[in-house]
């Protein structure tokens, strides 16, 4: 086994290691995988050190919960972390389809119903429960509310800050991949933790100053997810059919990650480390959520961590106007 570096989440007691397992591939996001598939993949990541892994209702209506949690089964209870989200509660669907609309290749038998109220929060969570088969989570996140209303952050928030104080939750915070729209969550006190999908990568830095700082100064900590921006990031080449934001990437940002790839091709490093390494330097960053469809892959990422990359190669960036010097930050 490889042990990983951990970090805080505050002052919650909890630390997470670097690298965090993103379990969205457990709920067949894209295409199917077996459970026999997704067990090997949870055993591999705990062979590599991995003991933070994050999953959520959403992810194949359950599925992802269910697979994680089996895999879990039988690991020393005080030796992993685990977050969920609540906000879209699960419910049978009164029209079942075939296949979910919503990017998971799962039964649509069960659909997804906004809900951050505050026995909505409960229900969700108490369901998550069931499905991973714990007896806590944590840390929760209120996924997505700017997607629902206004309020939705701050409701959801409120109603899990009752379920840290009777310990059923032990952090909580808010998911979200526009942070922008959620400013007001970042108030000091208000969140443990707050999860940022897609907006602080190599390619694009626009939520250091909406997400980073704010969660800085307001004493939460970060965990990054998304870093290769949907694919555009993960091979040392954008090829031309490139993605971004789950659809074709567009032109400007094509170029833009083919700039970095070269950069990064100077250092002797590629863009997919880079993507991996860039967001562990900010000191508000505790961990980066990677998800992974196999082992190879997740030995690929493990693997680009690792081995690091140049320090020189984030000045030549800096430099070259492609890297937000707001963003390499000394510890």
């Amino acid at each position: 086994m490889t042990a990983l570096p951990s970090r805080p989440i505050g002052a919650t007691g909890l630390r997470l290691t670097e690298l965090g397992f993103g379990a969205a591939t457990l709920g067949n996001l894209g295409r199917a995988m077996t459970d026999e598939d997704a067990t090997a993949t949870v055993d591999r990541a705990w062979e590599r050190g991995i003991r933070y892994f994050d999953t959520a209702p959403h992810y194949g209506l359950g599925l992802s919960e269910r697979r994680l949690g089996a895999a879990l089964q039988g690991r020393p209870r005080a030796e992993f972390i685990v977050s969920t989200k609540v906000g879209r509660r699960l419910e049978p669907n009164p029209r079942p389809t075939a296949f979910d609309d919503d990017g998971f290749v799962v039964p649509g038998d069960v659909h997804r119903v906004w809900d951050f109220s505050r026995d909505g929060v409960r229900r969700s969570i108490d369901a998550s429960l069931e499905r991973l088969g714990l007896d806590h989570v944590d840390i929760a996140y209120a996924h997505d509310p700017d997607q629902h209303a206004p309020e939705s952050g701050h409701q959801a928030l409120e109603a899990l800050a009752g379920l840290r104080a009777e310990g059923v939750v032990r952090a909580i915070g808010v998911g979200t991949n526009v942070p922008h729209k959620v400013p007001g969550l970042f108030t000091p006190g208000l969140a443990d933790v707050v999860m940022v999908a897609g907006r602080y990568t190599l390619l694009e830095q626009g939520g250091l100053q909406s997400a980073l700082e704010p969660a800085r100064a307001g004493g939460a900590a970060v965990v990054v997810a998304g870093v290769f921006n949907s694919g555009l990031l993960s091979r040392a080449w954008p090829p031309d059919d490139a993605r971004y934001e789950y659809g074709p990437a567009p032109a400007d940002m094509l170029a833009r990650a083919r700039r970095l790839a070269e950069v990064c091709e100077r250092h002797g490093t590629t863009l997919p480390a880079a993507a991996v390494e860039l967001p562990l330097l900010h000191p508000a960053v505790a961990a980066v959520a990677l998800g992974a469809r196999d082992a190879a892959q997740l030995d690929a990422n493990l693997d680009r961590h690792d081995k690091g990359v140049p320090a020189e190669l984030w000045s030549e960036l800096m430099e070259s106007g492609l890297l937000d010097p707001g963003a390499v930050v000394l510890r």
